[in-house]
């Protein structure tokens, strides 16, 4: 029997992905070092590829979600293009080696770090932010002087094909190079013998990619998601925290791996915090299911999965406030999927336990703050927390109870964009790190070097042992 279309295009993508890894894998091996002038001219072309695209990639993405703001889109680009220019500019001073200190025992030695390419690192990219999420981990492999291949994911097609034609463009395959297709093609991807792989996207897809990178021992860097809290402390101006919560939520309908997903609030002032935040969607989204600034949700599959949260919360009593200033009910055809608080969700139910990624917002109140930290304390660690309050011993308190990937103090999620902040999970939200200088390193070999004159004082270690010199030597050591 004939293999099915769908199959024989799986097939050819999988072995179009084993070419472009021998052919990475060898022009690096031709040239494993390159120089500055080479990796800053490689990041020219790949911002100057990206605000050429401007247009098409807003389109692509639009075309993807179904509906997706087109200023979201601008953003993705604009903090692509940012964090592409901020390693050009520090790029030489992070490639020096960095000096070290040999110790009284190797005194006449000299000890540096020389930060070498790893080799070829594939990137698997998420839907939710197909190009920056792309673009990020591109442009710090490509600082730190690798060969790189992209996965895309199949949710987001029209973006996919766009960012391998465009790399196309901008660079020869056995540098970068895109693969597109599906779950066979992803878990093929995965099985590369990479030099380091990251993945974004869900815990439980990150299980998977850690057990087939195992097999080959390659080193992984993981940036999950898990349910990112948002404190409120007792005595913060609630327009402000609701205001900048609504705008953190909002982005790209919730599907954002640092988005608020629940929200914990004094007991006495939820109903102000829902009258606030209600009043804060409405100010930026009046006319909701017709606004182009606002996001659907992406595919037929994630609004069926957020309807059943809501209809388990529902038939659970909770209390569902829908946000939808213009009053219309949304339609599935289009996606655009008003944000709805719940009130009164309890444990068990899957709005509290799984991480939401879509406009749903819980409010858990809580009378004193140690109620608060214990019960996020008591769940995995997030990938954000997210604090309003003004008194900075308190927040201090905040950031040394708790453990997550980042902290937004007096804001959401935009600690993820800032040009010199490290990006990484911890524990059940992912492993590792990438952006700005800890990117460079995560994608560079930190090579231990010694160098020893001729003149040799470790020779007071070579046998023939038991001299006055040696047990001097331990005498002064070994105290």
């Amino acid at each position: 029997m004939a293999a099915e279309p769908s199959s024989i295009h799986e097939q050819h993508e999988i072995e179009r992905m084993h070419a472009t890894f021998r052919a990475q894998r060898a022009a690096f091996e031709a040239a494993p070092m390159p120089d500055a002038r080479s990796r800053r001219a490689d990041l020219a072309r790949l911002k100057d590829a990206l605000i050429a695209h401007r247009d098409a990639f807003a389109e692509a993405v639009r075309l993807d979600f179904g509906g997706r703001s087109r200023h979201e889109t601008l953003a993705e680009l604009l903090g692509s293009v940012q964090g592409i220019r901020y390693a050009r500019r520090h790029l030489r001073g992070w490639m020096r080696p960095s000096r070290r200190q040999a110790g009284l025992l190797l005194a006449t030695t000299r000890c540096r770090v020389v930060y070498q390419p790893k080799g070829v690192i594939g990137v698997i990219v998420p839907w939710n932010y197909p190009v920056f999420l792309a673009i990020g981990p591109l442009t710090c492999a490509l600082a730190a002087g690798n060969r790189v291949m992209l996965k895309m994911s199949e949710s987001a097609p029209a973006t996919a094909e766009l960012m391998r034609t465009m790399l196309a463009d901008a660079f020869d395959e056995d540098q970068v190079g895109v693969v597109l297709g599906e779950i066979d093609t992803g878990r093929a991807f995965s099985a590369l013998p990479f030099d380091h792989l990251l993945f974004t996207g869900s815990t439980e897809i990150g299980k998977e990619v850690m057990r087939a990178a195992a097999e080959n021992l390659t080193p992984v860097t993981l940036e999950l998601g898990g349910k990112s809290p948002t404190i409120i402390a007792p005595d913060v101006p609630m327009k402000m925290a609701a205001e900048r919560i609504c705008f953190g939520k909002a982005l790209n309908a919730g599907q954002t791996c640092v988005a608020p997903d629940y929200v914990l609030c004094p007991e006495q002032r939820v109903d102000e915090f829902v009258r606030e935040f209600s009043a804060a969607f409405s100010a930026m989204y009046p006319d909701l299911l017709r606004n182009e600034d606002y996001t659907s949700v992406v595919n037929e599959r994630q609004w069926s999965r957020l309807q059943a949260y809501l209809e388990e919360a529902r038939a659970g009593g909770a209390e569902i406030i829908v946000l939808n200033p213009d009053g219309e009910a949304p339609e599935t055809a289009t996606r655009r999927m008003p944000i709805h608080l719940i009130r009164g969700a309890r444990p068990e139910m899957r709005v509290m336990r799984e991480e939401i990624f879509g406009p749903i917002l819980p409010i858990v109140p809580y009378r004193t703050l140690d109620e608060a930290l214990a019960y996020i304390n008591s769940r995995p660690r997030p990938l954000a927390i997210n604090l309003f309050d003004r008194d900075r011993k308190r927040s201090q308190r905040v950031l040394d109870a708790t453990h997550s990937g980042g902290v937004c103090v007096n804001d959401a999620i935009t600690h993820f964009i800032a040009e010199d902040l490290p990006v990484g999970g911890i524990g059940d939200s992912g492993m590792g790190h990438y952006h700005a200088y800890e990117g460079f390193l995560t994608f560079s070999h930190h090579k231990a070097v010694l160098s020893r004159p001729l003149i040799n004082t470790a020779k007071v270690l070579y046998a023939p042992h038991g001299g006055w010199l040696q047990n001097l030597l331990y005498r002064l050591f070994l105290r």
